[in-house]
């Protein structure tokens, strides 16, 4: 992930510079849209790992509320 992220920087710099050919704008776009599914993934795991403590002392799992990708 971390060569991806580099490499929508890069093309972003560039995109700022002296702009993007047809070819480089949809590999941005693909690189993007896998680095977002990625991140809300990892989002989504992580909520199903949380546990909220009630105020009647009772546990309630995230991940029993339904969150899905």
């Amino acid at each position: 992930m971390d060569k991806k992220i580099a490499r929508i920087n890069e093309l972003y710099r560039k995109s700022q510079n002296e702009g993007l050919t047809d070819r480089e704008k949809a590999e941005q776009k693909q690189l993007r849209e896998e680095y977002v599914k990625s991140f809300r993934k990892s989002l989504i795991d992580q909520l199903n790992n949380v546990t909220i403590k009630e105020p009647d002392g009772s546990l309630t799992v995230l991940a029993d509320k339904g969150i899905k990708e």
